[in-house]
């Protein structure tokens, strides 16, 4: 029996130049390492992150006493445990938080042990990571959801929406899927030059230019589709993150501009831009805690649209039972730092896809060369991965990862389905 022999944490930065955590576990001689993103804008339901506010050289943003806890405390508990025993190690690591939000450890201390452990029992027993999940045997290639133009809290621009994003839902492989998508990109990149705006990139990739509204972008990104010789809504599809907690106010949406609007206007203005640009899917449409208009919203919709809960949900298990209960959505984006551990993550994504859920592995505009969610991706036969652009290495790995497992799967090798 493999046992961990020594947890060792230290602190390095992601890609928004920011500290995080790096935790590596041993056994023995052999170790493994995970990296924990972070989020620009959060759910105020996801799992807490801790840092040294009080560390000025570090502008608050620091995580030391993250360190000093996995160096001092929490090897000296795992010290022993058995490798392979995932939830065993998870709940230890659950059980000395002892709060629904990770507030006292921080999910940023406990995930890079959980993810590090699974690396190395993956390691250990000489497997890919992806096969050491849910799914033993058919996998299947998630279709990206790749980040085009960035809006909102990821680029310094006047876009509402923060996402814009393109899926090449014609791609028979995932080789494919992501030449379809280089070529829309340097097209999209060709038009947004002879625009005469920069072709500068946001914090996941995506172009930022300094367009004044969100059917601009849209228009841009339609554009560079057709003549990329592809057919919006059936070889690639327009797909959208609109972040409305950071639009939402007195019950109102300024999604659309800078006025605010009521639901009922706000959810005309959806339907008018899913019919003109061939929209087949929109995260966060609604804020964190507005159930209703999330019901308001399906109601509405065909079942090809897909209505993604990402705040709504904040990869929590009771949250989304909530949201299936309230028929709030019919897909949800999973964020292993949301919630804290691997455990619980693969909790949330058996409950959903049991209930017919989507079911999206994502970054975090923060994020690092770790490539865990490529094979966790895959791992549990997950329909998409949200991952940013072609451009900055820390979304390319992830990219690259999935290339490499479709290349070991051969001629096994599929696609899942979109929806």
């Amino acid at each position: 029996m493999s046992k961990i022999t020594k947890v060792f944490a230290r602190q390095v930065f992601d890609s928004r130049g920011n500290p995080t955590v790096e935790a590596e576990v041993y056994s023995n001689r052999i170790s493994s390492t995970a990296i924990c993103p972070s989020g620009a804008s959060k759910g105020s339901f996801e799992a807490h992150e801790k840092k040294d506010i009080n560390n000025k050289k570090y502008l608050g943003k620091s995580v030391f006493k993250s360190i000093q806890i996995i160096n001092n405390i929490i090897s000296k508990k795992l010290k022993n445990q058995n490798i392979h025993n995932q939830e065993r190690i998870d709940h230890i690591l659950i059980n000395l938080d002892g709060t629904k939000q990770k507030k006292r450890l921080g999910a940023n201390t406990i995930l890079p042990i959980s993810i590090a452990t699974k690396k190395l029992s993956a390691k250990i027993r000489k497997v890919g990571l992806y096969k050491t999940f849910i799914v033993k045997k058919n996998f299947k290639l998630p279709f990206p959801l790749m980040n085009v133009i960035n809006g909102g809290a990821h680029a310094n621009n006047s876009l509402r929406i923060q996402e814009f994003m393109i899926r090449p839902d014609g791609a028979r492989s995932f080789t494919d899927a992501l030449r379809m998508c280089f070529i829309v990109i340097n097209n999209l990149r060709k038009l947004i030059m002879k625009s005469g705006n920069s072709t500068s990139v946001g914090d996941e990739g995506g172009f930022a230019p300094m367009l004044n509204n969100n059917e601009t972008a849209l228009k841009l990104i339609n554009r560079a589709i057709k003549i990329s010789g592809f057919k919006n809504g059936k070889d690639i599809s327009i797909c959208l993150d609109v972040a409305a907690n950071e639009l939402f106010k007195n019950s109102k949406y300024s999604i659309h501009s800078k006025k605010f609007l009521s639901v009922n206007q706000t959810i005309r203005k959806y339907l008018k831009l899913i019919n003109k640009y061939k929209i087949k899917s929109i995260e966060d449409p609604f804020a964190e805690s507005d159930w209703i208009s999330w019901s308001k919203l399906m109601k509405c919709m065909k079942k090809s649209i897909q209505i993604v809960g990402d705040d709504l949900y904040v990869t929590n298990l009771e949250r989304l039972k909530v949201g299936f209960l309230n028929n709030s959505s019919n897909s949800i984006l999973i964020k292993p730092n949301q919630i804290g551990t691997v455990t619980e993550t693969l909790e949330v994504i058996k409950f959903a896809q049991l209930i017919g859920f989507s079911t999206i592995i994502s970054h975090r505009s923060g994020d690092s060369e770790d490539t865990f969610i490529s094979d966790l991706a895959v791992g549990t036969n997950s329909n998409q991965i949200k991952t940013g652009s072609l451009a900055r290495s820390e979304r390319v790995s992830k990219y690259n990862q999935l290339l490499r497992i479709e290349e070991e799967l051969g001629k096994n090798a599929k696609m899942n389905n979109t929806i």
